[in-house]
């Protein structure tokens, strides 16, 4: 597959691809992406009788950086946009940001898929990601070769070569700023994702060393209608690295919240 930029439509302060028509699916993309990062899932989602719009964080991609002030930042232009009925799936710092906004009561969520998420890491994995977010640099590139062989290990591919482009173009404040909330956080708590409502979807890759299926299958018990997912021989960029597997458990899962 290739990763080429798709033309943006402006939501508020947010740019975002925003394709199809049907019932709304919003696609939440992790630090150091951008909306480009759905590709594997926008067509299929699109094909299946879906409107897809795929918001570019804060500072990533084509929206404009604005200095952060928590979690919050980046869910309220989220909510902003919720004005139908939608299915919100998120990866990595996505599905933190979409269960925060399912936990928050939002009438129009009718489905939340956490791809990657992650929930009270080890002391350990803890301190290990802080010291990451602490060592980053807002005023110059940062050296993206640690992520990508976190995500990738050795392997050569179209989706690395991709990750790396989009690792060095985003905004250094903006990748500071959001890996510090990312690593700050501990994931949903146990009183936000009993929160959810609606229907909750965890997906993880069994291979992914961070976003463990542990922690995935312990998120879906705790919310009242969650289920969890692993997908086989995968990791941390399962949605471009595993698209169709990834998309076998995603489209029956909004078909069966929007329907």
């Amino acid at each position: 597959m290739t990763w080429t930029t798709r033309p943006r439509s402006k939501f508020g302060d947010l740019a975002a691809i925003d394709v199809g028509e049907g019932p709304l699916v919003v696609l939440l993309h992790g630090v150091g992406l951008r909306a480009e990062a759905w590709g594997g899932q926008i067509e299929p989602l699109v094909s299946a009788g879906y409107r897809v719009v795929c918001p570019d964080m804060l500072g990533h991609g084509e929206s404009a950086f604005a200095a952060p002030s928590g979690l919050n930042s980046y869910a309220a232009p989220i909510a902003a946009l919720l004005n139908e009925p939608a299915v919100l799936i998120g990866h990595s710092m996505g599905a933190l940001i979409a269960t925060h906004t399912a936990a928050s009561g939002n009438r129009n969520v009718k489905g939340v898929a956490a791809l990657n998420a992650i929930f009270k890491r080890s002391d350990a994995a803890q301190q290990s990601v802080l010291s990451r977010a602490r060592a980053l640099d807002a005023q110059r590139l940062n050296d993206a070769s640690v992520t990508l062989h976190r995500w990738f290990a050795e392997d050569t591919s179209a989706e690395r070569d991709a990750c790396a482009q989009w690792l060095q173009e985003v905004d250094p404040r903006a990748y500071k700023a959001a890996y510090s909330v990312f690593a700050e956080s501990d994931g949903p708590t146990e009183e936000q994702l009993a929160e959810i409502t609606c229907s909750a979807l965890f997906v993880t890759g069994a291979d992914e060393p961070n976003s463990t299926p542990n922690m995935s299958r312990q998120m879906a018990s705790l919310a009242p209608k969650g289920r969890a997912e692993i997908i086989p021989d995968a990791a941390h960029m399962m949605p471009m690295t595993h698209a169709a597997e990834v998309n076998a458990v995603l489209l029956p899962f909004v078909q069966e919240c929007l329907t």
